[in-house]
C-alpha cells in the first residue's frame, strides 16, 4: 500500500569531501523544477553548510527549535529557487549529538510539513557519528554518495556495515560523483555491491547514476549558486536530471522497517489502518 507522505531521503557519505551538500541542493532544484515541493533538512546540525552553497544568511535554524522552542514554521528559509531549507547551525558544539528529547522534538516539529512537501532531501554530516546514524534511519530511503577514490569506498561501506548490522537498514542508493566516466562510476559501485554481498547478507544496493567531473561544478560553488541553475545544460547539470528523475519513481509504503521514521504518527496509523 502506498501513501500520500512526503519522501524522505536522507544525502549521507562516509567521507567528507564527497560533494554531498551540492548534490542535496542541486537534486532539490532539479525536482523543484519537476514541480516538486522541496525541502532540504540541513541535517550536519553542528558544521552546517547549505546556507553557504546557497550564499544564503538565515537569522534562525535549528538551534532556536532546541533553545528556544522556535516553530519550524519561523526557522523554515525561502531560497530564490523555489524550495526551501531547514538550516542548522555552524561552530555549535551542543548540536553535533542531539539528545534522545530532541530527536523526539525534531520529529514532532516536522509534522508541520507533511502536507506542504513531496520531497524532503535531509542532507546527512559524513561519517558514523551519533547524529548521521539517526538521520539515515529516520529517513526512507538513504542515498550514498561516493566518489572513485579508494578511501570514499572503504568509507561508504563503513556507513552501511553500521546501518545494516546496528539498525537493520538494509536498503541503500547510490551516487557516484566526480567520475571521469560511467565506466569508472560503475567499477567503484561494483566494488562497493561486491563488498557488501560477500560481508553483509541481506543488503540492497541500487546504482542510480554519477555524476561527471565538470568544471561548471566549481565556478558555481564559487558563486554560492546551485550548478544546475548557472549552467543548466553542462554534463553536471544533466546528470543530476537524470538522478532527480529516478528518485520522482521511489515510492514511500506505509509500513516502517522497525526504526522510528520522520512523519512516524501518520506512518504508525496507517499500519494499524491496514492491520
Amino acid at each position: 500500500m502506498t501513501s500520500s507522505l512526503p519522501l524522505v531521503f536522507s544525502v549521507t557519505s562516509g567521507k567528507g569531501g564527497v560533494g554531498k551538500t551540492n548534490i542535496s541542493v542541486n537534486l532539490a532544484l532539479a525536482l523543484t523544477k519537476m514541480g516538486k515541493r522541496v525541502v532540504i533538512l540541513d541535517a550536519d546540525l553542528g558544521l552546517a553548510n547549505v546556507d553557504v552553497i546557497l550564499g544564503l544568511a538565515p537569522k534562525l535554524n535549528l538551534f532556536h527549535l532546541f533553545a528556544e522552542g522556535m516553530t519550524l514554521e519561523k526557522i523554515l528559509c525561502d531560497t530564490p529557487y523555489g524550495f526551501r531549507i531547514l538550516p542548522a547551525a555552524s561552530g555549535v558544539s551542543d548540536m553535533v549529538n542531539l539528545n534522545t528529547g530532541q530527536k523526539l522534538d525534531l520529529l514532532e516539529a516536522m509534522d508541520y510539513l507533511e502536507g506542504g512537501i513531496d520531497h524532503l532531501i535531509v542532507d546527512t554530516g559524513a561519517g558514523i557519528n551519533d547524529n548521521v546514524l539517526y538521520f539515515n534511519i529516520a529517513a526512507s530511503e538513504r542515498l550514498v554518495v561516493l566518489t572513485t577514490e579508494p578511501t570514499s569506498l572503504t568509507d561508504a561501506y563503513a556507513l552501511i556495515k553500521v546501518l545494516k548490522l546496528k539498525h537493520g537498514v538494509d536498503r541503500f542508493r547510490v551516487l557516484v560523483n566526480m567520475a571521469r566516466d560511467e565506466k569508472g562510476a560503475k567499477e567503484i559501485f561494483t566494488k562497493l555491491y561486491k563488498a557488501c554481498d560477500h560481508f553483509l547478507s541481506g543488503v540492497s544496493l541500487d546504482f542510480v547514476g554519477f555524476i561527471p567531473q565538470d568544471a561548471a561544478v566549481r565556478k558555481a560553488v564559487i558563486a554560492q549558486t546551485p550548478f544546475t541553475h548557472l549552467t543548466p545544460d553542462c554534463p553536471a547539470s544533466l546528470a543530476i536530471g537524470r538522478a532527480a528523475t529516478k528518485i520522482t519513481g521511489w515510492k514511500v509504503t506505509a509500513k516502517a522497517d522497525g526504526n522510528i521514521k520522520f512523519f512516524w504518527k501518520k506512518l504508525l496509523f496507517q499500519e494499524q489502518s491496514v492491520a
